[in-house]
């Protein structure tokens, strides 16, 4: 049995990236989550209209990786004191966000998120939201695996 786990940390693309490579994660895709809108297309997230975010949903077997270990990969794939920004990319979609289904997710986020901020590891407060998630929109097909699709390593804030 699998479940599911929602991250933005800027462009899609290098979040989408820094999962596959964690053992147990069957499955990483691109899409929008955290706005108003229904069915909001790419364009309609980079409007900041819609008050989404560029987000990846992992889908992972807990038997073989932990939730925990997919907030590790998380903090470590971007620079979560930057307010709505990851490295040349602008705007309120690629602001750091963590989006739980459980309760134990949520949890886990609140110490995962605390433990970083008393880590010395940051220069500056770390602006992650932690939300419920709300409904999760794929993104377009030519974003999924894009890297991969291209044979590049991306130029992404990883």
């Amino acid at each position: 049995m699998t479940e599911k786990a929602i991250f933005g940390a800027g462009c899609f693309w290098g979040v989408e990236a820094a999962f596959p490579a964690v053992e147990g994660v069957h499955e990483a895709i691109c899409g929008y989550s955290g706005g108003r809108w229904k069915n909001p297309t790419y364009h309609d997230v980079c409007t900041e209209d819609t008050g989404h975010a560029e987000v990846v949903q992992v889908e992972y077997d807990p038997s073989r990786v932990s939730y925990n270990a997919l907030l590790d990969a998380f903090w470590n794939s971007h620079n979560p004191t930057t307010l709505n920004r990851q490295g040349p990319d602008i705007g309120t979609q690629y602001r750091s966000a963590i989006f739980f289904y459980t309760r134990e997710q949520e949890a886990a986020a609140r110490l995962s998120k605390e433990k970083q901020e008393q880590s010395g590891r940051w220069q500056g407060s770390i602006v992650t939201e932690i939300s419920p998630a709300g409904e999760f929109y794929r993104a377009e097909e030519y974003h999924q695996r894009y890297f991969e699709k291209r044979n590049i390593s991306g130029y992404c804030h990883t």
